[in-house]
């Protein structure tokens, strides 16, 4: 890894570079119920959309390679039978300029899933591999749990990661790409005074983590309380609305539906993104609902973050954000289910 050091006034110079591509970062989205800026990923058309100081936006950026409805195919009729079309998105660059370190670990994750394994979606892949990633150091929020999930910092995944100095920011370069852009702005090697300033941030952040996991034997834990009468309490709270999924940086859940017209002409296939605490997750033909209770599916989405998961790639799913319990009807927080699961009050 390389390190640089450049000027604040530079990163719009950077932005100017990359405004070839679709840029892709934070911007603020009205305010919330306390009069607090409330912010989202969005295209940026302007460097001074950037809201770069954000907190936490309420969805991450992974709808923007794995979106929540994507047609896979369409179908017409010709004189020739029927022909398919698909497209993969292949050749449409994408930025992704200010992203926490939380959600670099999610997109890492989710190409454990969906690029990595035996059968890669090809349409996740088209999109993820004309990423270009600048990531941005960030103070956790109360709700973030991320330094106990291990996604607090990260360590691949992204082309250039910026961490605030005051008047300048700390530059990891990971790509030849980035090493590139940096090239053509004003920057330097670090100093020891840019090091010290460096690891004083650092520290400084490490103090602002309330939240927390505990995440030593977890998954030996769920095996033993598979049957916790604490499932059936929160699952009297949840709504069974799917709002954690839609929030969650991690979920990839979906079901296909072909579409054909009436007159037999065109045709489509889609996906669409679901969660797995809607109440017809598990309904499948005939009726029969193998998990009928929100306590069964609210049960079953802890077990694939945090036992399933980890069985199959020796990780968590989740990244500790938080945004789920942020965005939960219900005030259901990871934090509070893991505790209660192990006993604790």
């Amino acid at each position: 890894m390389i390190f640089k050091v450049f000027k604040k006034q530079e990163l719009a110079r950077l932005h100017e570079l990359l405004a070839v591509n679709i840029i892709v970062g934070p911007v603020v989205k009205g305010k919330d119920r306390n009069g607090k800026p409330l912010y989202d990923f969005d295209v940026v058309y302007d460097f001074n959309e950037l809201a770069l100081d954000y907190t936490q936006t309420v969805h991450s950026p992974k709808r923007f390679v794995l979106p929540y409805h994507e047609t896979l195919s369409t179908f017409a009729v010709s004189r020739d039978g029927w022909e398919k079309h698909v497209d993969l998105n292949v050749y449409r660059p994408l930025v992704f300029f200010g992203m926490h370190a939380c959600d670099i670990n999610a997109l890492n994750k989710l190409d454990l899933v969906l690029a990595q394994s035996t059968y890669p979606n090809p349409y996740y892949m088209g999109k993820r591999k004309n990423l270009f990633i600048i990531g941005i150091d960030c103070n956790p929020e109360p709700q973030c749990f991320c330094r106990s999930m291990g996604a607090d910092s990260a360590i691949h995944g992204f082309d250039l990661f910026l961490t605030d100095l005051g008047g300048r920011y700390f530059a990891e370069i990971l790509s030849a790409t980035a090493f590139d852009l940096l090239s053509q702005i004003s920057c330097k090697d670090p100093s020891a005074k840019d090091l010290a300033l460096y690891k004083q941030a650092t520290n400084g952040k490490n103090k602002h983590y309330t939240a927390k996991v505990e995440t030593s034997d977890l998954t030996k834990i769920l095996d033993l309380e598979f049957e916790s009468p604490a499932w059936d309490a929160w699952g009297e709270k949840c709504l069974s609305c799917g709002t954690c999924a839609n929030v969650c940086p991690t979920c990839y859940c979906y079901g296909v539906e072909e579409h054909v017209d009436l007159d037999l002409t065109h045709a489509s296939k889609t996906k669409s993104l679901h969660s797995c605490n809607l109440i017809d997750f598990a309904k499948v033909a005939g009726g029969h609902n193998f998990r009928p209770t929100s306590a069964s599916r609210l049960k079953y989405r802890y077990y694939h973050k945090h036992r399933g998961f980890v069985e199959a790639f020796e990780e968590s799913l989740c990244v500790g954000c938080g945004r789920c319990g942020a965005a939960c009807l219900a005030d259901i927080t990871p934090p509070e289910v893991i505790a209660s699961v192990r006993g604790k009050e």
